[in-house]
């Protein structure tokens, strides 16, 4: 029986956008044995995925030679890297198995970033990328989304907060201003203005996000623009709230990801990054909103600033536009 590693330790958008690969692997082989691998954190992205048949979570601190003793009871056939990181090459060495990877397209990447030379061959999302990985197990990719599955217990929860606020039933439009790098962030007057915008047109506008996004949440809510849901709900919870949102406006994160995966539709703004890079809404209702500039791209994940200290790419996204965008989605 096919016994089938996938390696991807993190980060949210990346681990969602291997579902279409577990999909596919599943529909092919529908008595393989498929097992996901992933850091403790992101397991809740997939613990609940009816196409896995188990889980097995790297946990903090642990050595990787611990977690390749674990995996090695599995008796694996095949295995996945989705990562090509150091820990997912450590496991090909101390997991046997028949492994394959994936290319990053590392030097493409670099050249259009340092020097603006094209030499993508076309424009492959990341979802699709990551079935060079399983060649040698012939699946291809659907045409469908990513998939984040919910418990229950995640929608019941979300559920009870929502009539707690007043908010069951409203007309959710979710926003995401964080982001790890600030070159991704949107500037928050451009988002004050959007919520501002939504709520006039019969939106509800609630802020999403972790801890660190408490004080741009309570900007926005100044004044009643926006209710907040900042630092209130697990990765489960903050999927469950996006399922029953309206529509989502994100810039290049996670939760853009997310979105795409309980079935939302997104407008997303893109600054520092661009659609080779393969990070766009995949296979799913979206608007992307971007400006064409001869700077960018800048980075692959966002800097701490602008290099050259007008950050356009992201200034110039009016909120006119975005709320334009809202209204197209949720027609």
């Amino acid at each position: 029986m096919l016994c089938v590693l996938l390696v991807r330790f993190s980060s949210i958008g990346d681990i969602l956008l291997t579902t279409p690969l577990v999909r596919a692997l599943a529909r092919r082989h529908p008595d393989a044995k498929l097992v996901y691998v992933t850091k403790r954190a992101m397991v809740p992205l997939v613990a609940d995925h009816p196409d896995l048949a188990a889980v097995v979570a790297l946990e903090p601190d642990e050595p990787v030679r611990h977690l390749a003793r674990r995996l090695r009871t599995l008796a694996p056939t095949h295995g996945l890297d989705l990562h090509g990181n150091p820990r997912s090459a450590t496991l090909r060495l101390l997991v046997r198995c028949r492994w394959s990877g994936y290319s990053k397209r590392k030097l493409a990447r670099t050249l259009l970033i340092s020097v603006g030379v094209d030499v993508y061959d076309r424009r492959v999302p990341v979802a699709e990328r990551y079935f060079e990985a399983a060649r040698a197990l012939d699946v291809r990719p659907d045409g469908g989304p990513p998939q984040f599955f919910l418990s229950q217990g995640a929608r019941d929860r979300v559920a009870r907060w929502l009539a707690e606020k007043g908010l069951a039933g409203a007309p959710l439009a979710a926003l995401a201003p964080g982001a790890t790098h600030a070159t991704k962030r949107w500037p928050l007057a451009h988002w004050i203005a959007l919520a501002q915008r939504l709520r006039a047109a019969g939106h509800r506008p609630i802020v999403l996000g972790g801890p660190d996004d408490r004080g741009i949440a309570l900007q926005l809510a100044t004044g009643g623009a926006a209710d907040s849901a900042v630092g209130e709900f697990s990765l489960q919870e903050t999927g469950a709230l996006l399922a029953g949102a309206r529509v989502l406006v994100s810039g290049d994160t996670g939760v853009m990801h997310m979105a795409t995966g309980v079935g939302t539709p997104v407008v997303a703004l893109f600054g520092p990054t661009v659609e080779h890079f393969g990070f766009f809404p995949y296979r799913a209702p979206s608007v992307v909103l971007q400006r064409d500039l001869g700077c960018r791209p800048c980075s692959s994940t966002g800097t701490p600033t602008c290099p050259l200290g007008h950050h356009r790419c992201l200034v110039d996204v009016a909120p006119a536009d975005v709320a334009d965008a809202v209204e197209r989605c949720v027609a």
